[in-house]
């Protein structure tokens, strides 16, 4: 039996439920069409959770915190398992808290809307917007850019290693055995505010962000939410049959060269996300992941030519 299946599309921002959207699905020995509807995930979450005293709680900061919590467990883990100290581990999640906020903050300010931030420079660490009318408004920190967070962490991890003593290469190896898990969360976290939406597709398990448009697209979120934390689970899995022994390089590069890649890919199926963008060949995040992934790469390569690979399970 041969079955054709024909897609509509009519990219209108319609209900999904109309004519202009369907399926006819034909059979060769029939004469009988049957129209079957795109069933798509309509997503209209509230960021907001609740509000205490005018101070909203949102989703995004409870999924950021998790992150960083489930890091710094996966953390205390790994440094138990290298016999390192409670201190140094206390250490780490200061230094390495502090860095991933300020890098991602100021690189979100500076690289995507720089002209703006200039003249509102205030904003860039005030968790607030300043009215045209005049007061101002609590609206949190409204974006975090990750290429500033993995380099602020980068050079946070050289700070404390040389607070520490502890080599470089085996810090920047354990917090990214790590960092993909807290970027997962990251990504839930832009899921629930509807924001860095993917471009509109007909595919069955497209997303309606009702808060933006009434487009079907990829939930572009949470493919970049499942990918990092598949890359999570590889990355630990390596560490914890000690294929590939620590304080080498190649957990770093592996992780970062992955998630930069993943990010790389991703962005081709993403709405731009500043009007400067337009026009390009490659958006802001594609030419920032570029550099992280050639320095990852530089540490698989430095990592395996170190010396033998454990062959220990």
């Amino acid at each position: 039996m041969l079955i054709i299946i024909r897609g509509f599309d009519d990219r209108t921002g319609s209900n999904p439920t109309s004519k202009g959207r369907e399926k006819s699905v034909i059979s060769a020995d029939s004469t009988h069409s049957i129209s079957m509807p795109f069933i798509y995930v309509r997503w209209n979450v509230d960021p907001e959770i609740f509000n205490v005293f005018g101070l909203p709680i949102r989703y995004y900061g409870i999924l950021f915190a998790m992150g960083l919590l489930s890091c710094g467990y996966v953390l205390s883990w790994i440094f138990k398992r290298e016999e390192l100290s409670k201190e140094k581990l206390s250490k780490l999640l200061v230094y390495g808290f502090v860095a991933i906020f300020l890098g991602a903050r100021l690189a979100h300010c500076f690289f995507y809307e720089p002209s703006y931030y200039i003249n509102h420079p205030l904003e860039i660490i005030l968790p607030i917007h300043f009215l045209p009318e005049g007061g101002v408004e609590y609206t949190g920190f409204q974006g975090l850019a990750s290429h500033g967070g993995t380099i602020g962490l980068i050079i946070a991890m050289i700070l404390y290693s040389r607070r520490t003593h502890e080599p470089i290469v085996k810090t920047l190896d354990i917090v990214a055995i790590a960092a993909p898990l807290g970027a997962c969360f990251i990504r839930l976290a832009n899921l629930m505010n509807s924001e860095i939406i993917g471009v509109s597709t007909s595919v069955p398990w497209a997303f309606i962000f009702e808060r933006v448009d009434n487009v079907p697209r990829h939930p572009a979120q949470l493919y970049e939410a499942i990918i990092y934390l598949l890359i999570f689970l590889l990355v630990f899995y390596l560490y914890f049959l000690k294929r590939i022994v620590i304080n080498r390089g190649a957990y770093f590069g592996i992780s970062i060269s992955l998630i930069f890649t993943a990010r790389f890919f991703i962005e081709f199926i993403k709405e731009g996300q500043v009007d400067f963008e337009e026009g390009l060949i490659l958006d802001m995040g594609q030419m920032l992941s570029i550099p992280l992934i050639l320095v990852a790469v530089g540490f698989i390569i430095y990592g395996l030519r170190k010396r033998p690979v454990s062959t220990e399970i």
